[in-house]
């Protein structure tokens, strides 16, 4: 299973790419946008501010994943990788993110709850009405499981705002959520596209287990 890293120097590479290997994935560490347009799995990790992700238009990877993501290629956005699948952050204002999904990031308030939120927490994720799980899910018990995941951020998806995929206006592509201080989105899947906010590579068997998914997942 070979599996292209996007490296845009603002992920936690080194973790992600132990993680996937760990799994039987052959990786591949990149910046470049050839790289992503021969890519069979795309992987785009990020930490810290939401501006780094820049990079990623001034290099010819935007439009690179954009087209990648339309011929059905698996893609997966960890973290600030997650939110720059939507419109936007509030991080930084003046920086689009790819716009696959119809929202913008918000910061948590300030408030008896420390902000950055960081730590294990649970996630929940959604079913559909015969209690089955997404794919990315898959495995992950809906209630009464210990699921846990490792979450390091200011900044999140929230999980009561319209967030509407292309072509699907009807349907909301939330596939877990999580509470700190809000309810919000801790994952996100649509067709071939999925984004997590916790870091799979850092949240045990969890996030092995919902790596795994990924890995498997058909293109």
């Amino acid at each position: 299973m070979q599996v292209t890293v996007i490296d845009y120097k603002a992920g936690n590479l080194t973790s992600v790419v132990k993680a996937l290997r760990h799994l039987g994935a052959e990786v591949t560490v990149t910046e470049s946008s050839q790289d992503v347009a021969e890519a069979q799995r795309i992987v785009l990790p990020g930490v810290g501010h939401f501006a780094a992700t820049a990079r990623l238009d001034d290099t010819g990877l935007t439009p690179a994943i954009r087209e990648a993501i339309a011929r059905g290629v698996p893609f997966l956005g960890i973290c600030v990788g997650m939110q720059w699948l939507l419109e936007g952050s509030s991080e930084a204002p003046n920086q689009p993110g790819l716009g696959y999904f119809h929202a913008h990031c918000e910061r948590f308030p300030e408030g008896k709850e420390k902000v950055p939120h960081v730590g294990w927490n649970t996630i929940l994720p959604h079913t559909d009405p015969e209690g089955q799980s997404t794919r990315l899910m898959s495995g992950i018990q809906a209630a009464g499981g210990d699921n846990f995941a490792y979450f390091t951020h200011s900044y999140y998806v929230p999980a009561g705002v319209v967030f509407r995929a292309p072509a699907t206006p009807a349907k909301e592509p939330i596939a877990a959520v999580t509470r700190y201080i809000n309810v919000f989105a801790s994952a996100v899947e649509h067709r071939n596209v999925f984004g997590v906010q916790f870091h799979p590579e850092k949240s045990g068997e969890t996030g092995l287990n919902i790596l795994k998914n990924f890995l498997e997942i058909s293109a």
